[in-house]
């Protein structure tokens, strides 16, 4: 596999669905969890449906599926525009580095733009170090912490 190609970034289809779930798993295990069958399944089924507001990716190499993203589209009480909230971006370990994770966001990004959105927003791990040197090169920090409650 050439690791200088420019990889090829294509919404999700039915095929591939094995490719994605490769993925998705390898990203699970990046966050060392776990989700049930019947939650990917779901995740899925909500990845294909053109009513969601959810939508999916894949980044291809040489044929290859090394990379995937997920994004949600939602409403914004501060501006017309909706806003699209990465929610997932996963790249084959040994292709790290190499141009796939900009590409994926890249993705996002033209997406967004095409449906008139006026924001692309999204969250990392604190520790997700190499990650944050690319996303500190496209796109500008909030600021803002992440407080949560698990229902």
């Amino acid at each position: 596999m050439s690791a200088t190609a420019e990889p090829i970034v294509r919404p999700l289809e039915p095929g591939d669905h094995d490719r994605w779930d490769e993925l998705w798993r390898g990203y699970l295990t990046f966050y060392e969890t776990t989700i049930a069958d019947e939650i990917r399944a779901v995740t899925w089924a909500r990845l294909l449906d053109p009513a969601e507001p959810m939508k999916g990716a894949l980044a291809f190499r040489d044929g290859v599926a090394v990379g995937l993203v997920h994004h949600i589209q939602h409403r914004s009480c501060w501006t017309v525009g909706d806003y699209v909230y990465l929610q997932d971006l996963y790249v084959s370990e040994s292709l790290r580095g190499g141009g796939v994770g900009r590409a994926l966001i890249e993705h996002v990004y033209a997406h967004a733009r095409s449906i008139g959105c006026s924001r692309v927003h999204w969250l990392t791990h604190e520790t997700n170090l190499d990650a944050m040197k690319l996303y500190d090169r496209i796109a500008d920090p909030s600021g803002f912490v992440q407080y949560r409650k698990i229902l």
